[in-house]
């Protein structure tokens, strides 16, 4: 029986990534493929050379993210009126340049093989926590997908994120990843028949029994990373439970209006009276039960600094519902030299109509709200139709809103749309003194596809990793509200008009990630940099040699312990 090709395992890879990270059909745990997801990757490695391992990482990543990433055809095609094949190629332009991460993870994890690194099953988590660190400030950062979003539903193993950031979960699955593929490998060399065994019919038999997998002595070569593997994950998820309990504290009744506006309609003043009709009835529907009413991003699409009726309306709906609402719409900034450009904010009126606050986009979404190195670039302005070349928010500062008329303020963080992706942007909010979180969204321009629940997936970490409750207001959905510990306490369905309304506990940041952001995957950063650095010292003027290939594929030779 001929072994299947090692391009088959790199698919199998990547498909497996984009179901792990995508959780199709909720109930189903598809976060469990996660933690063998790499496996057949990391087999597939097997006697490559350096441009075979690299390249058979970036084919395993590129179907990851075509998997992952196949929404943006939707965006870019049906909202950015860009021709369907210009978007296809568009989409795996991106999907081949984050491939190229985990082509050099393949490429990483074989040079330290080839060098005889000990303990390279230690070493290939912190080269992959080193990559998906860099995905999130490469080229202004796309840490969409990361790996351990896919334990989103597994509550008492993403409580680390408290300590590490996501970063945290990605080390334990890639850690897991690495050790099953020690023990496969060990058990496949132990299984092959001996290449100066007799040919002869009495020997048959136990050439025969050989061929099948020799557990016992897999598992006995592979003790270390076994037993290292079984007792971080123990100690991951008993602490992880011990996180779970959620003392007493004051709660606010939050409620959100997703009024469910069709994208290609929304920034038509045509239907501008109908989208208000929408909010001010869902708004009702919530204003009796709710301390703050929460609208989505651009929910005012209108510039609603202007005087204007329907800015007007907007005053009046918030002093008729008696409670602060929190909504989204453009502003403006002026400069000195009289023009004026475009932001993406949250405004915060009173219960008595009055604009207490507002936050400005911080990060914003290359290519959809403005161009990267526009004078080079700016025949692509048509990705940007109909929106605008916005302007970043400065000094991204903690919002406010009183308990009551007369009772105290609670400060809170607003992350608008693609800023929630980025754990350090959230984080800092959550230091300046926040006692929840807010995000403002607007996933319409995803369509029917698994962006919206990989958005709102991210959206469970940033509460975890600050012990801070999350209210998310989508315009088509998910809309929702999670615990601080990571618990989707309401979530809605896709394009439906909808109220919902719940309770949030208010805390205080008080998690070693919100006070040393990312400290875990800086260390990870500086172990891999010295892994490197200490194998091609070991192996000066070698490269991937061609004996230590024969040697890996060879039933006596040399099987690195990773």
């Amino acid at each position: 029986m001929s072994t299947p090709h090692p391009w088959l395992f790199c698919a199998l890879a990547g498909i497996a990534y984009a179901l792990s990270v995508s959780n199709l059909i909720e109930g189903f745990p598809w976060g469990a493929l996660a933690w063998v997801a790499l496996v057949p990757l990391h087999l597939a490695l097997r006697g490559a050379s350096a441009g075979q391992a690299f390249a058979r990482g970036w084919l395993a990543g590129c179907v990851a993210f075509v998997g992952t990433m196949y929404w943006v055809v939707v965006a870019v095609h049906r909202y950015g009126h860009v021709p369907l094949a210009v978007s296809i190629a568009i989409m795996l332009l991106l999907a081949a340049y984050l491939g190229l991460y985990i082509g050099v993870y393949a490429w990483g994890v074989r040079y330290l093989e080839s060098r005889r690194t000990p303990a390279v099953w230690l070493l290939a988590p912190c080269l992959w926590v080193t990559l998906e660190y860099a995905r999130a400030h490469a080229l202004t950062g796309l840490p969409w997908g990361l790996l351990g979003y896919s334990q989103f539903r597994w509550l008492p193993v993403i409580q680390i994120a408290g300590v590490t950031g996501v970063y945290g979960v990605s080390f334990l699955v890639v850690l897991v990843n690495a050790v099953v593929s020690t023990f496969l490998r060990r058990a496949m060399v132990q299984s092959a028949p001996r290449a100066s065994a007799p040919s002869t019919p009495a020997a048959a038999t136990p050439s025969t029994r050989a061929a099948f997998p020799s557990t016992r002595a897999a598992f006995r070569q592979s003790r270390i990373p076994l037993t290292a593997a079984a007792v971080l994950v123990l100690a991951v998820c008993l602490y992880g439970w011990g996180q779970l309990e959620i003392p007493a504290a004051d709660r606010l009744a939050v409620g959100i209006a997703q009024a469910n506006i069709d994208q290609a309609r929304k920034w038509d003043a045509a239907h501008r009276s109908e989208t208000l009709d929408r909010y001010e009835r869902l708004t009702q529907a919530v204003a009796g039960d709710a301390g703050l009413i929460l609208w989505p991003e651009a929910a005012a699409p209108f510039v609603f600094e202007r005087a204007s009726p329907d800015r007007a309306r907007i005053v009046t709906i918030a002093k008729d519902a008696r409670t602060p609402l929190v909504f989204g719409s453009p502003a403006l900034r002026r400069h000195a030299d009289g023009t004026v450009s475009p932001l993406n904010s949250a405004f915060v009126l009173t219960r008595d109509g009055a604009v207490s606050g507002r936050y400005d986009k911080h990060h914003l979404v290359p290519f959809g709200e403005y161009i990267p190195l526009k004078p080079a670039l700016a025949f692509l302005d048509k990705l940007v139709a109909g929106i605008g070349d916005f302007q970043p928010g400065r000094n991204p500062a903690p919002l406010a809103v009183s308990l009551g008329r007369d009772g105290p303020q609670v400060r809170f963080g607003v992350a608008i749309c693609y800023e929630v992706i980025f754990p350090d942007l959230v984080r800092r909010l959550a230091a300046d003194g926040a006692n929840f979180l807010v995000t403002i969204t607007n996933d319409a321009w995803f369509g029917r596809t698994v962006a919206p629940h990989q958005h709102f997936a991210m959206v469970v970490f940033r509460a975890v990793e600050n012990r801070l409750a999350f209210a998310r207001a989508a315009n088509t959905g998910v809309s929702g509200l999670i615990d601080p510990t990571g618990r989707i306490l309401a979530a809605t369905p896709l394009f439906t008009e909808q109220a919902v309304t719940g309770t949030i506990p208010l805390g205080a940041p008080s998690t070693p990630y919100t006070r040393f952001g990312d400290v875990f995957a800086r260390i990870c950063v500086i172990l891999t940099a010295l892994a490197v650095a200490l194998a091609r010292f070991r192996g000066r003027g070698g490269g991937l040699r061609r004996r230590d290939m024969k040697k890996d594929n060879a039933t006596e030779g040399w099987i690195p312990d990773y």
